[in-house]
């Protein structure tokens, strides 16, 4: 019997290792599990993506992509006179409302990258994509400082258990676009 020509194969592999690694950490995933998960012969995962880190890399590359669409669809971002902290901080919190499952497991995907080298260039490129839209408002070096800011405070809410707070994260990106002369009070005196 010859081979089935099965073209939509390769993304149900990549979504079977995103539910996997949802449901049982990272440390979960093998070819045999997501093979399981996928209904696929185990050969097919391994046929689609020799290591486990191919397999990473394109579901990160597939998680980076549902907030680079969120990035995109929101053309307000590039209206000069938008209020880029309120728009950005409205932003992560529709990435935030669709469900904090999800959101741990692109966090637990990206942070994958600190032990896993080949995951890095894919961590890098969701850095540098949203930068890059935050630069048609900004400099380069603040657009960067924007894009730690959403990643810390995100990540803190991850670990914290706590709940994404919208004002807050509007106010930081503010201080961040701020220039410092004008954010910080004069001395007395001076």
């Amino acid at each position: 019997m010859g081979r089935r020509y099965d073209p939509g194969r390769r993304q149900r592999i990549i979504d079977a290792a995103m539910r996997v690694a949802a449901g049982k950490g990272i440390a979960g995933l093998s070819h045999r599990s997501v093979a399981a998960e996928a209904d696929v012969p185990l050969g097919s995962t391994t046929y689609h993506f020799k290591t486990l880190d191919d397999l990473l890399v394109a579901a990160l590359r597939q998680s980076n992509e549902g907030f680079a669409r969120l990035v995109r669809e929101r053309g307000v971002l590039r209206d000069p006179d938008a209020d880029l902290p309120a728009e950005l901080a409205a932003l992560l919190g529709e990435w935030a409302a669709g469900g904090r499952e999800g959101v741990e497991l692109e966090y637990e995907l990206y942070l994958a990258a600190l032990r896993r080298p080949a995951l890095r260039p894919v961590a890098a490129e969701w850095c540098e994509g949203v930068a890059e839209v935050l630069r048609e408002r900004t400099d380069p070096v603040t657009a960067r400082g924007m894009v730690a800011m959403m990643d810390g405070i995100c990540l803190q809410v991850l670990l914290t258990g706590g709940q994404y707070d919208e004002a807050y994260t509007r106010e930081m990106l503010t201080r961040v676009l701020t220039p410092a002369r004008a954010a910080s009070p004069r001395p007395e005196g001076g």
